[in-house]
């Protein structure tokens, strides 16, 4: 990482050949010219490419019961699909055991419950016959006792006691009648609840073998995305669990990059600032966009890094067939321009203490010259004094190679 400087106008290096006295040859040193013109400051990041759109496909939601999601069938990484098409197939034995398990214990509720209705029935009847009789018992009595008028009184006695007796048994034979019926009702209710509840659970294990089977709701181009657990992208035979992320259909009409800037450099960041993206995979083309966000809140460089670096979003300003979510792409942020100024490449420059000089070429070799440099980076250096444009300075120190040629 480093700034660079790029010329606007032509910047040129030529190879001279040394003859020195005696006509004895030299080794080749290269020289570079000092160069005039406009200069663009900028800084190079390695960055993602990402849809500033997309639609995730996540790990169905499923019940605990169910175990783990299990991948058997996934779709291709890149494939362009067309809605409907299936994405994503889990395994369904365990959905399939639960639906054959729901459905045992669901007949078998259906037939304990018709079980049940049938002993009900008989003992309700059972009751009622026993009402009747009281009734009829009941119905003796009072008949008794309204005929005995004329009867002792001990025997009128003896009559009320078998009609309050009577009248007991008629009670009791309706209150059983009355709470059988609220025990049966509440036997009735628990039943069905067991039987809605097998029910319930075996239309959720219909639904979740439907979900077994994901289906793309658009068109797209299908981004398999990474195992947390593996760091590799999911392939068949992985698990995971709902609510994973899986895919990406992403809008490949709208692009972003994502770079992470140091700490050192975000101050020199700002938005609108104009980028070039090439991408690692197709380095002969070129895209442009610029810088859409700048994060706030430094982040890790990496899990187990701690360089705090600061993620800056690039919106692209084309879209093309070879520009996909997850593609390494290297960004040229241009910072600044420099007009007007004097460069010579890093490489001429020598330093001796806080003092930096060149070897230039004159017409009898080479001469040591010092300079006052400006801003620089990895590649170029901005000549405040001391040399002119079109001076020709050696790139590597001229003496140090004629006394290698020497020796040999």
């Amino acid at each position: 990482m480093g700034y660079k400087f790029i010329t606007t106008s032509f910047l040129f290096f030529c190879l001279i050949f040394l003859v020195g006295c005696g006509q004895k040859e030299t080794k080749q040193i290269a020289v570079g010219k000092v160069a005039k013109g406009s200069l663009l400051l900028d800084l190079y990041e390695e960055g993602e490419i990402e849809a500033v759109q997309s639609i995730n496909i996540v790990a169905p939601m499923i019940s605990w019961r169910y175990g783990n999601l299990k991948i058997t069938e996934l779709v291709k990484d890149g494939k362009e699909v067309q809605a409907g098409d299936t994405l994503i197939v889990f395994d369904p034995s365990e959905v399939l055991k639960g639906i054959v398990e729901a459905e045992s214990s669901l007949e078998i509720a259906k037939a304990e419950f018709e079980k049940m209705i049938a002993q009900q029935k008989s003992d309700l009847e059972e009751l009622k016959a026993g009402y009747e009789v009281a009734r009829i018992s009941h119905e003796i009595s009072k008949i008794r006792f309204e005929s005995s008028e004329y009867e002792s009184e001990i025997k009128k006695k003896e009559i009320q006691l078998n009609l309050d007796k009577a009248d007991i048994a008629l009670e009791r034979a309706k209150e059983q009648i009355d709470n059988r019926v609220k025990i049966q009702n509440e036997e009735v209710k628990q039943k069905n609840l067991s039987i809605l509840q097998f029910q319930s659970r075996l239309d959720e294990a219909h639904e979740t073998l439907q979900k077994l089977s994901v289906i793309t709701p658009s068109a797209g181009i299908a981004i398999i995305s990474r195992n947390w657990s593996s760091g590799n992208k999911f392939q068949i035979g992985d698990q995971c669990w709902s609510g994973f992320p899986l895919l990406q259909l992403p809008d490949l009409s709208r692009l972003k990059a994502t770079v992470k800037i140091n700490e050192v450099d975000v101050a020199k960041i700002s938005k609108e600032l104009q980028v070039e993206i090439k991408p690692d995979a197709f380095s002969d083309q070129l895209f442009t966009g610029r810088v859409s966000s700048i994060a706030n809140l430094a982040v890790n460089k990496d899990g187990s890094s701690k360089i705090k670096v600061f993620p800056v979003e690039i919106m692209l300003n084309e879209s093309d067939k070879n520009l996909l979510p997850g593609l390494t792409v290297s960004c040229r942020i241009i910072i600044d321009k420099i007009e007007d100024v004097l460069f010579i490449p890093l490489d001429a420059v020598r330093a001796e203490g806080d003092k930096n000089f060149v070897y230039k070429k004159s017409v009898s070799g080479y001469d040591k010259i010092e300079i006052e440099t400006g801003e620089n980076n990895s590649d170029y250096v901005v000549v405040v004094s001391g040399l002119k444009e079109g001076d020709e300075i050696a790139l590597v120190d001229p003496y140090a190679v004629e006394s290698e040629g020497e020796s040999e």
